[in-house]
Order: structure tokens, then C-alpha cells, then sequence
């Protein structure tokens, strides 16, 4: 089962119903979820081969009216958006560099029905946050410095390499109001002589082998690999396998994110993350 799906099953079961009483404007718990499921994938920082950082703080803005009406109920959904975060994270093996906290607020220039989030990677003061996981109370940074909203964390994992003083070439720190932060890019691996390389991709755990050169994703019953996503189109992308395989957004709604970057096409390494309405993709290739 999704962990969208299980945060919507916990919260049908709170309060006797009274989160689906209270979200009657456009805005729904699990769109929440979701855009906190992407603002994790877009903001990931890679520290190195097993360690990816996401972050752990998070704002959810709303219109005066659904502030307003969510506002009595804001710890316990906060608690609960922060428990999805946890299981997508371990799902995805991110890590994590603080406690996970969710917080609502108002915003005077949104209208009824629509939010916004922002997010930064707050490190707890002793810093021993693991994967997907938390540690002790978070040291609050000082304004504009590293660790706020929009900047990259304040200090590595315990025993992560230290992270370079500047962003790399060509990039700027992500976060809200920011691109996403470059991903470490690999050049992809060339076939071995007389050798053949398979290709695949994982969804949820589940391996689907790409044994043709084009492969199409999408929410259709007559897409290659059906994807049952709301943000999916019907349509959304294609996958073609070669030297270097790569993907090619089909004019989809909501577009696809590459290794952190919204595009509409990219090139695909082994271990590439595609993110398609709020699934994740992983890419897979290896010789033999």
C-alpha cells in the first residue's frame, strides 16, 4: 500500500471524522501530502553514494478561510503530515538532518482552496539525525545564514563528508523561492564490449523490466506501465533506452521532475529518480 494511501486511511479514522468535515474548500489533506512528498524530491541534496538529505521543516501557507477552519485541528495534522514524511522518506531512503515539524500558517494573498509550501533543512542541535528519522530539538539558525527557508542545511549528518562551502557550478541552493539544488551527475555507463544491458524501472518496490526500446508511463490502461496517480496524465512520459537513455515528458498537466530538476526531457543514469504527480520512479540499468 502507498504511503498517500495510508496517510488518507489515518485520517479518516481521527477525530470521528472531523477532518472530513473541516476540508470542505478545494484544499484536501492528501494534495498537503503530496506537495510535501515533492518538496522533499525537488530539495534532496546528495552527500554522497548512501546519503541523501532532504528536508525536515516545513511551512503549509493557506488562505485566510482554510486557516481559519484547520487552524483547532493544526497540531494533530501536522503530526500526521510529519509521520507521512517519515515513512515516504524511508520509503525512498532519504535522510534526514533534524526532527520532522509541519506547521500551518496564513497567507493573506491566497485565495480559498489553494496552499503553498515551504521547507528548509534544519539540523538538530546534536546532530545525529539518521535516515529517515529524527534527533533531539532543532538549533534555530540565524536569519539569512545557512539553514533557513531556501538555503542548504547548516551541517552534514554525523558522519557524512562535509558539504562544499559553495553550490556546485550552474546551481543555487533549493528551497522555496530557489531552483532545486544539482544533483550529482554521473555520466552514463557505456555497454561493455559485446555485452548487452538491461534496463528497468522500480515503483513502489516493484520492477518493471523495459524489454522494448520505448516504454510509456501514465495513468491509461493502454500506457506500458500504468501508474494509478491523480497528478498523472493518461499519457505523461516516455522512456527510450540507448546510449544514454532518456526520458521525454508527452505534454503531461503537471510535467516530470529529474533528479530534482523539472524538465521536459533529460538523459537517465543508473539510479535516476523520476517524479511523475506524486509517485516516484527510480531508473535502472546494468550490463549482462
Amino acid at each position: 500500500m502507498g504511503v498517500l494511501k495510508k496517510f488518507e486511511q489515518r485520517l479518516e479514522g481521527l477525530v470521528n471524522g472531523t477532518f472530513a468535515k473541516v476540508f470542505k474548500s478545494e484544499v484536501q489533506p492528501v494534495e498537503i501530502a503530496g506537495a510535501l512528498q515533492r518538496e522533499c524530491d525537488n530539495n534532496a541534496t546528495i552527500w554522497n553514494r548512501d546519503r541523501t538529505v532532504v528536508p525536515n521543516d516545513f511551512i503549509v501557507e493557506l488562505s485566510t478561510p482554510d486557516f481559519e477552519r484547520l487552524s483547532p485541528y493544526s497540531g494533530q495534522l501536522g503530526d500526521e503530515l510529519a509521520g507521512m514524511v517519515r515513512d515516504y522518506a524511508k520509503q525512498q531512503r532519504y535522510t534526514f538532518m533534524g526532527p520532522i515539524k509541519v506547521h500551518l500558517e496564513k497567507a493573506e494573498d491566497l485565495d480559498t482552496g489553494l496552499y503553498r509550501v515551504r521547507s528548509r533543512t534544519l539540523a538538530s542541535s546534536s546532530s545525529q539525525a539518521g535516515p529517515a528519522g529524527g534527533a533531539a530539538a532543532p538549533a534555530a539558525p540565524a536569519a539569512g545564514r545557512p539553514g533557513g527557508y531556501g538555503y542548504p542545511p547548516a551541517a552534514a549528518p554525523a558522519g557524512a563528508p562535509p558539504m562544499p562551502a559553495a553550490p556546485p557550478p550552474g546551481g543555487r541552493p533549493g528551497g522555496y523561492g530557489y531552483p532545486p539544488a544539482a544533483s550529482a551527475q554521473r555520466p552514463p555507463a557505456a555497454p561493455a564490449p559485446g555485452g548487452r544491458t538491461r534496463h528497468w524501472i522500480e515503483i513502489n518496490g516493484t520492477r518493471h523490466q523495459i524489454s522494448r526500446p520505448t516504454l510509456v508511463l501514465g495513468r491509461s490502461t493502454d500506457a506500458d506501465v500504468r501508474i494509478d496517480d491523480p497528478g498523472v496524465s493518461r499519457r505523461h512520459c516516455e522512456i527510450r533506452t540507448g546510449t544514454p537513455s532518456t526520458i521525454q515528458d508527452l505534454g503531461s498537466t503537471n510535467g516530470i521532475v529529474v533528479d530534482g530538476q523539472h524538465t521536459t526531457r533529460a538523459t537517465l543514469r543508473d539510479g535516476s529518480r523520476i517524479v511523475v504527480g506524486s509517485t516516484t520512479i527510480i531508473y535502472r540499468q546494468a550490463e549482462g
